[in-house]
């Protein structure tokens, strides 16, 4: 069985800022695969399902995301799961945004829900990091990443939250990089027409 993470904070106020698209990612996945009703269960709310044939437990913790490390372990030590069977959708400064990558293992990064998560669970699971792009300056990044997303970036979340619900079962499948890859073919622009271009 998979675990899938997505870190956020929980109540109505929280709900947009950019610091919990991990929970947006999770909320659409349920959506577009049809998983069971979320519930109360591991100091958090969690869908159960399929990706194609994997079953997969989605979680999202309620303990706020400096301790989110706390309801993953719960579930972890439950279900007797690896590292390697979680993988976790959080926000990303140091990326552009809309950009998504994968990774397996490392640091926090600076990332406090990652730190929990490390501190709970190890660092072996996997990474979907989500790009929500830097303020430029870090004394402005905590009121970057607990702000409500802009009306500019609705232009690149929803098709970012679509393909990675699309491209979930390559998730489960352990298929890491075509996972990556399959996000970024969905989300890339419409490339121009060169003809028109020099016709014009």
């Amino acid at each position: 069985m998979l675990l899938l993470v997505g870190l956020g904070n929980p109540g109505p106020e929280y709900a947009r800022h950019r610091h919990n698209v991990g929970f947006m990612a999770l909320e659409r996945l349920a959506e577009v695969h049809r998983f069971g009703p979320w519930r109360r269960r591991f100091q958090g709310e969690v869908a159960e399902g399929r990706l194609d044939d994997d079953k997969c437990l989605l979680l999202k913790p309620l303990t706020y995301m400096n301790e989110s490390g706390r309801a993953v372990g719960e579930a972890m030590r439950f279900f007797k799961l690896a590292p390697e069977d979680i993988a976790v959708f959080y926000d990303e400064i140091d990326l552009a945004p809309g950009k998504v990558r994968v990774k397996r293992g490392g640091g926090a990064a600076g990332h406090n829900g990652i730190r929990s998560m490390i501190a709970h669970v190890g660092p072996d699971f996997v990474r979907v990091r989500i790009g929500v792009g830097h303020p430029g300056h870090k004394d402005r990044v905590i009121g970057h990443v607990l702000h409500d997303f802009s009306s500019a970036d609705r232009a690149w979340l929803d098709p970012v939250l679509d393909a990675m619900a699309d491209a979930a079962p390559l998730l489960a499948e352990g298929a890491d990089d075509k996972f990556q890859t399959r996000v970024a073919f969905l989300t890339q622009p419409p490339e121009s027409n060169p003809k028109k271009s020099k016709e014009s």
